[in-house]
């Protein structure tokens, strides 16, 4: 029996059927492909409505041909930042250099994305809000795999049965927690805290980004184009996961005020900033490791099953290659088979590009003086230098056949 042999013989029966949790990155993506392959796809959302907006965010390497077959690369372009300026300041405000960003990126200028989160999320949802089923408001509150399917309990108090679930639920993942248990046993913690939000473009800052350091400290304004609105960014060393904070914005905000209020340059006013703001996103710095990515009839993907933190840049390019890969394993395989496959064909790709931590953007946050020191040794030589090439675990994946069975 050829693969398309096998593939009707399934289809014929009846579609098989999906809920995905999340519809951020790698949720709609992975709707966008299971649907072409043939499945019944539910995507459920426990915020109100789409996350629009957000940090600026790349696509690069074997995610870009991703967003290619899915018809969504020329929205994605026109998106596009265009980051054209990297100034690194001392402590006193003063400059150590001013580089391009591919330099210390490792992307590819004119080939490689960088949009807003929010961009990136309209983009998918604009691409398969019309042939999947989302429920926004709503979330997993429980899975039972005891029957035929999974039959899952919603918070809001329904009940329905699916074929398969997958958790595209992010680093603090509630299906994975469900699946597997506590997150701490996966959670690599990095060592640093950090804080995003917008704040007004006072700064004359245009396609830009400008950091401040002092030892154990970042603050950096963040210009995606001529907006009146930049991204204010403060990360910081802290030697343990502060998880009691994660679920308590206050708490957050306190955090973050007491570890910059001695700082100079422009930290004050972006300290002030932040106790106004009402779109502040704060997290750890952190990489989810897992030994398997399933268990039974559920399966993780994108940052719940392998977060591998903004440090890589490749977040969001996990998420889409991770999606393309999963759906093309279930394609002509029952969950057992296709989960295996995902697994066999995706993890090397992973563990690559998790493993980018350590090898250049880390060492944008020394810890010390005297490692901040090196470290502004080091770009005033890069200030010099031309744009790096492409580091080849972006790209270190050949998609298999996108053929939709639909």
């Amino acid at each position: 029996m050829t693969r398309t042999d096998r593939t009707r013989d399934i289809r014929t029966t009846r579609r098989r059927t999906a809920l995905i949790s999340g519809a951020s990155i790698a949720g709609p993506a992975l709707a966008f492909w299971l649907n072409r392959h043939g499945f019944a796809v539910t995507v459920v959302e426990k915020a109100s409505t789409l996350r629009r907006g957000g940090y600026p965010i790349d696509v690069r390497g074997t995610a870009l041909e991703v967003v290619r077959r899915m018809g969504i690369l020329p929205r994605l372009r026109d998106a596009h930042v265009d980051l054209r300026r990297l100034t690194f300041l001392h402590e006193d405000g003063s400059q150590v250099a001013s580089i391009s960003p591919h330099t210390v990126t490792g992307g590819v200028a004119g080939q490689d994305l960088e949009v807003r989160r929010g961009d990136l999320t309209d983009a998918l949802h604009a691409a398969v809000r019309d042939d999947v089923e989302f429920l926004f408001d709503d979330s997993i509150d429980s899975l039972d795999q005891s029957g035929h399917g999974v039959d899952v309990t919603f918070r809001g108090g329904s009940r329905r049965t699916f074929d398969m679930v997958v958790g595209a639920d992010g680093v603090h993942s509630r299906t994975r927690e469900i699946l597997f248990g506590p997150e701490e046993q996966f959670h690599r913690y990095l060592g640093y805290c950090f804080a995003v939000f917008t704040m007004p473009n006072t700064f004359g800052l245009s396609h830009e980004t400008v950091m401040w350091n002092a030892p154990g400290k970042a603050a950096a304004l963040y210009a995606v184009g001529d907006s009146d609105e930049v991204h204010a960014f403060l990360n910081f060393a802290h030697p343990q996961p502060p998880f009691h904070v994660f679920r308590d914005p206050q708490a957050q905000r306190d955090l973050v005020a007491a570890v910059f209020s001695d700082a100079g340059w422009e930290v004050p006013g972006i300290l002030a900033a932040l106790r106004d703001t009402d779109d502040v996103f704060f997290d750890g710095v952190s990489q989810i490791r897992m030994p398997r990515w399933s268990s039974g009839k559920v399966a993780l993907v994108g940052d719940a099953a392998y977060a591998p933190s903004f440090l890589t840049g490749q977040g969001s390019s996990l998420a889409l290659v991770g999606a393309y890969m999963l759906a093309a394993s279930l394609a002509d395989r029952d969950h057992a088979a296709g989960f295996a496959a995902y697994e066999h064909d995706t993890r090397e790709f992973v563990t690559a590009n998790q493993d980018q931590v350590g090898k250049g953007d880390a060492t944008l946050f020394p810890t010390t003086a005297r490692a901040l020191r090196q470290r502004n040794d080091m770009l005033r030589n890069l200030s010099a230098m031309p744009p790096a090439q492409p580091r080849p675990a972006h790209s270190a994946l050949t998609l298999p056949d996108p053929t939709p069975t639909t």
